[in-house]
């Protein structure tokens, strides 16, 4: 049997031979499959499954139809409107009581489907569209200043509230509605020092959607840490760290922004990669595996993931030094999929959260299920990422809270939106927004918090 390589894989001779329906890149592992018993624990963890109620868009489901496609059933259409439908948030992952890795076998299966299928002529478009600039930072500034304007114009209300745009297309629509509202530009400077003693020097992942639309979030962060005693260094060239498109089955592209990313923080020198958004340091603790075939950089891609770490985990492995001022209000905390179901990141948020004074944390009712944004998954199936963001904004809102706090920029958006169509102004803000208010001395209204009855909707940036 000969060896050839494959252009899309990131490197490395493979057998030219599929197995079954899928090629012989990385198919869904055999083993991993073979864990499923088919016993139902994670149905109820599963959106899909949830909402339609059908065996082959729940977990154990699509499971079975990767052993049908490894035994020899081509990749059909149908097939592969299943594995699309998945989110990715990995709750059931979570729920298995028998451990199985179906994070990983989603993951190959994307890839199998991108490389070896062809979508109708308008899923190729939207998705080109969609991966054309949502990587790509300074693609995304471009947009600021047009968005921008819309949104005060005052067309964007008016588009939401005349439905137009949902019946033209509802993929547009649900771009348009997703927009959070844009202040003024923010940057992060490359190099912020420690305030007091100097208890080292991490870096910190800028992101690409955090750092165009949330860029308070990245100044917040960089405030925090300095204020806990460290040097944070954030180089500005840095590029997108390929969640989205890890997550979507882009494989070669997806290595190449991680290569970029590991070779930009290596050469900065420092002792933690700090992420605020759950996305991208779900994808890049998988660096790894994403990387295990390329010689140059399996071992770069080992080291460079034993650095990431979250905001919210990284503050809770140090000792806090930085004195939290009291901020009475009360929180729906949501888990973001990426952090709690796919990094296992749960009690650091609302350890920081209840250890500022006069904060009440409270528990959104369903709080596992996703929220609808998983990604881009909002901007691909904008019906079923709508109908599971309803669900969470009436959960929400069910708290009772005055402010909503997530740890993800797309969930930021997806709930944003939802509680819009609601008609519930309740403010959002980020994890490490709120840590930095209290550390400031700020006050519940620089959140956007105004007592029992909150004003704005608009996602806070203090």
């Amino acid at each position: 049997m000969t060896s050839t390589t494959n252009p899309s894989a990131p490197g490395g001779p493979i057998d030219p031979d599929g197995v079954g329906g899928f090629d012989a890149h990385r198919p869904p592992s055999q083993e991993l499959l073979a864990d499923c018993v088919h016993c139902g624990f994670c149905l109820p963890s599963c959106p899909t499954y949830v909402l339609w109620g059908e065996e082959m868009d729940s977990p154990r489901g699509r499971i079975h139809l990767m052993s049908q496609v490894r035994e020899g059933e081509p990749l059909t259409p149908e097939v592969v409107g299943h594995f699309d439908a998945c989110l990715g948030c990995m709750g059931c992952v979570t729920a298995c009581p028998s451990g199985v890795k179906y994070d990983e076998l989603i993951t190959a299966t994307r890839a199998q489907v991108e490389r070896n299928t062809t979508r109708p002529p308008a899923q190729r478009f939207l998705r080109s569209a969609i991966f054309a600039f949502f990587p790509y930072p300074r693609r995304l500034r471009a947009l600021r200043g047009p968005l921008r304007l819309h949104q005060r114009s005052g067309l964007s209300r008016v588009l939401r509230r005349s439905g137009v745009l949902q019946r033209i297309s509802p993929h547009l629509a649900a771009m348009e509605s997703l927009a959070p509202p844009l202040g003024a530009a923010e940057s992060v400077p490359e190099a912020t020092r420690a305030r007091g003693p100097k208890r080292g020097t991490v870096g910190m992942l800028l992101g690409c959607v955090q750092r165009e639309f949330f860029p308070g979030v990245n100044a917040a962060t960089a405030r925090v840490l300095a204020a806990e005693g460290f040097d944070v260094l954030a180089p500005s060239g840095q590029g997108c760290c390929g969640a989205l498109s890890a997550h979507n089955g882009r494989e070669p592209e997806a290595a190449a922004f991680a290569r970029r990313l590991i070779d930009t923080f290596e050469t900065a020198g420092v002792e933690h990669v700090v992420v605020n958004s759950a996305g991208c340091g779900s994808s890049m603790k998988e660096y790894a595996a994403l990387l295990a075939g390329d010689p140059t950089y399996a071992a770069r891609a080992e080291a460079f993931e034993e650095k990431v770490r979250d905001v919210s985990e990284f503050l809770a492995e140090v000792e806090p030094v930085a004195t939290r001022h009291p901020l009475p209000v009360s929180v729906a905390y949501h888990d973001a999929c990426h952090l709690g179901h796919a990094q296992g990141i749960r009690s650091q948020p609302r350890q920081l959260l209840g250890a500022i004074p006069g904060l009440d944390v409270r528990e959104v009712p369903d709080g596992s299920l996703c929220c609808g944004s998983a990604g881009i998954y909002n901007l691909l199936n904008p019906d079923t990422a709508r109908e599971l963001g309803d669900r969470k904004a009436a959960n929400v809102q069910r708290t009772g809270a005055e402010l909503l706090v997530t740890a993800n920029p797309g969930c930021l958006m997806q709930i944003h939106s939802a509680l819009e169509r609601a008609g519930t102004a309740l403010p959002l803000a980020h994890t490490i927004e709120v840590l930095d208010a209290s550390i400031r001395g700020r006050r519940p209204e620089d959140l956007g918090v105004s007592g029992s009855a909150p004003t704005s909707g608009r996602p806070a940036t203090t």
